[in-house]
């Protein structure tokens, strides 16, 4: 069977991290060829029963039966599936990086820098205006980029979580750990033939 056509891992530059919607458009793209066809991948792996006649006394398969062999369902995540998720990954955590970095290039420091002098110069009378003492400065992008980061790493959690309930009621010895434990031992190496067990 021919892998998913992936998302193609991005250049890692701070210019991707800030741009408004490359992050999200890989992480979404990346998904959407991954995650998303993953059952409809690992039903097209399962090899087919053969062919019974309607007067034949051989027993049909039984549900049970329907589950990738390990070795096909251990090669499909070791070329296709782990991938994906390392290099969404990598963005994620890069771009973290980047959010907690001095930005000496943000566009909007000196409008905001203005702003919170004009703000100390302000002389408020609260008894006519109430409102009019509060201040609520323009955050910094990378602090955007921050809560972007955080927000998307709990889609990433979730996505993983529910192709690994997947993965676990379709492969043969599936499920025995959680997706965390298998992704350390294939990027340690440690993931071979028989996966997970």
């Amino acid at each position: 069977m021919p892998l998913p056509q992936e998302a193609q891992a991005p250049a890692l530059t701070p210019q991707f991290c800030f741009h408004p919607t490359a992050l999200q458009d890989f992480l979404r793209l990346s998904r959407a060829t991954t995650d998303d066809p993953l059952l409809a991948n690992l039903n097209a792996l399962i090899p087919s029963a053969p062919f019974t006649t309607r007067g034949s006394t051989t027993p049909r398969p039984t549900r049970a039966s329907h589950r990738v062999p390990r070795a096909t369902c251990t090669s499909y995540l070791s070329s296709a599936l782990f991938p994906a998720w390392h290099a969404r990954t990598q963005a994620l955590t890069y771009c973290a990086s980047v959010a907690v970095s001095p930005d000496p290039d943000d566009p909007e420091l000196l409008a905001r820098q203005a702003e919170g002098m004009r703000d100390r110069e302000r002389v408020v009378d609260e008894r006519l205006d109430p409102y009019s003492g509060r201040f609520f400065p323009k955050e910094p992008r990378t602090e955007e980029l921050a809560r972007k980061v955080r927000a998307e790493r709990g889609i990433e959690g979730i996505v993983r979580g529910r192709s690994w309930d997947v993965i676990g009621g379709r492969c043969e010895g599936g499920g025995g750990e959680g997706w965390e434990e298998a992704v350390a031992k294939w990027e340690s190496g440690r993931w071979g033939k028989r996966g997970w067990v």
